[in-house]
């Protein structure tokens, strides 16, 4: 099912390349109406042409493979390269005209809205059982949604368009207030919900994604019960499970059918990898482009469940002996293990595991067989968020303790049980909690937004220092991005961020 649909949506995006704009600027898009005309929105096989225009641009940027990069905007790891302006960013140099990664988070998304837009004006059209219509509305709507929510995330207060707009002129709009994104953000997962079918992940948005997303979201705004309720209907669904490999939830080989990706951006060699000029392959596992930080390794326990600090089992001189199997499953340390043709050995001492396939080493430009997806929600995200969530609401209780156990004791890392005894108040289970989190989810992109949300991220960063010796700066206006430049003058509605 999931090779088949990366297939009928690789024969289309030849047909959307040239539909889809290159222009920068959101009010220069207009990227589906190019096709629009007597003969299209017709039939059914119209309708998955456009969807697949709208699923297309979750194969850029943030909303994709290079997603993995913000946790170099994190205490999880060093960008050794210069990609995206982020080595720049983790020491303060963040500004409207940044580029790289501020205009990555800022146009990419509002693109991907423009053709949700589009798509959902008129898909009406088309006669279709009404059903029909509205499960494919509900993905969508989904689509829309998590596109909205990383604005959100990144800017705080963003420009809001439920409709395409009538003209460039009308599209010049002043942002609305964050709650009014959430609140739309919230009325599309609803309405995903109540549309998408409840089965396993198939490479279609599914019931299950929308669940788990609005857990994400509610998670964010602090409404605890709410999304650990969310959290647990993709639970109970019995339709997800934590996979029996952990390094397979991020190769090609094993994620197929995968029981416990919720949502993915696929990908398909030769024709559509993961990157179009350096694979992820290449960037991660040849060029060492992801380095963890020291501070990172030091979180994992070791495997009597105790840190490092408090385990016997603990020994400098071989320091990954010993320690959470999790650990040599996301990175390798340079002094002790090899790799296949290292093009660079990294800065750290550590490099980046999850999501370089080493079957396809050597690796080269030449290479198109990198096309592993990017998985952006997974069950054992949705475990973490209701303990997180739950234990938030009413303290400690069998249920998270449970819900920890189950991300813990996956074959392969079999990890002792929660103390009950030591994390038995709400304080202590809250940085067990967060203590898991980045464990389980580190370098897959969630870091930086998990230090963001619990207000950390201002005292952590500066804690630490880049391998040149730098200390990282993050102040308080960097809990947002600044709005582009190009955009400020382009719309003299939007007031840019403050302290930018």
């Amino acid at each position: 099912m999931k090779v088949l649909y990366k297939i009928r949506m690789i024969a289309i995006l030849a047909f959307f390349a040239s539909c889809l704009s290159c222009s920068k600027s959101f009010l220069d898009r207009n990227p589906l109406d190019q096709i629009s005309s007597g003969t299209f929105w017709q039939t059914e096989d119209d309708v998955k042409m456009a969807l697949a225009g709208c699923y297309r641009q979750l194969q850029s940027d943030f909303l994709s493979y290079r997603r993995v990069w913000l946790d170099c905007l994190s205490d999880n790891a060093f960008a050794q390269w210069d990609y995206f302006n982020i080595p720049a960013m983790t020491i303060g140099v963040t500004s409207p005209t940044s580029g790289g990664a501020v205009n990555m988070a800022y146009y990419t998304p509002y693109k991907g809205i423009a053709n949700c837009n589009y798509f959902l004006e008129n898909v009406d059209k088309v006669p279709l059982d009404a059903s029909k219509i509205t499960e494919y509305k509900g993905e969508v709507r989904f689509l829309r949604a998590l596109m909205y929510f990383d604005l959100v995330d990144f800017f705080g207060d963003v420009i809001l368009y439920r409709e395409t707009p009538e003209s460039a002129e009308a599209a010049k709009v002043a942002k609305s207030p964050k709650a009014d994104v959430l609140a739309f953000i919230h009325e599309d997962l609803d309405a995903a919900i109540a549309s998408l079918p409840e089965e396993a992940y198939n490479g279609h948005a599914v019931k299950g994604s929308a669940t788990s997303l609005k857990a994400r979201v509610l998670l964010y705004e602090q409404k605890w019960p709410e999304a650990a309720s969310f959290a647990q209907q993709t639970m109970q669904s019995g339709k997800f499970s934590i996979a029996d490999n952990y390094l397979g939830l991020f190769l090609t080989a094993t994620q197929g059918g995968n029981p416990e990706i919720i949502f993915s951006t696929q990908y398909l060699s030769p024709t559509n990898p993961t990157a179009f000029t350096e694979s992820m392959d290449v960037q991660i596992g040849w060029y060492s482009c992801i380095d963890p930080y020291q501070d990172l390794v030091d979180e994992y326990e070791c495997t009597d469940g105790k840190m490092i600090s408090e385990s016997p089992l603990y020994s400098a001189a071989t320091p990954f002996a010993n320690r959470d199997p999790r650990l040599v499953l996301t990175m390798r340390r340079v002094a002790e293990e090899s790799w296949p043709d290292p093009q660079d050995p990294g800065q750290t001492g550590y490099v980046m595991r999850k999501y370089a396939d080493f079957s396809h080493a050597p690796f080269s430009y030449a290479r198109t067989d990198s096309d592993q997806d990017m998985v952006s929600i997974r069950y054992a995200d949705v475990l973490l968020m209701y303990a997180e969530a739950k234990n938030e609401d009413s303290g400690p209780e069998a249920s998270i303790y449970d819900a920890l156990d189950e991300i813990r004791s996956r074959p392969g890392v079999n990890m002792p049980p929660v103390d009950r005894a030591k994390y038995n108040t709400k304080e202590t289970l809250r940085d067990f909690i967060r203590h898991e989190r980045r464990v389980e989810l580190a370098l897959e992109g969630y870091r930086y937004f998990d230090i963001k949300r619990w207000g950390i991220a201002h005292t952590k960063l500066p804690t630490l220092k880049n391998p040149g010796g730098v200390n990282l700066v993050f102040d308080q206006k960097h809990y947002r991005f600044p709005f582009p430049q190009a955009e400020l003058d382009n719309n003299p509605q939007l007031k840019q961020n403050d302290g930018y």
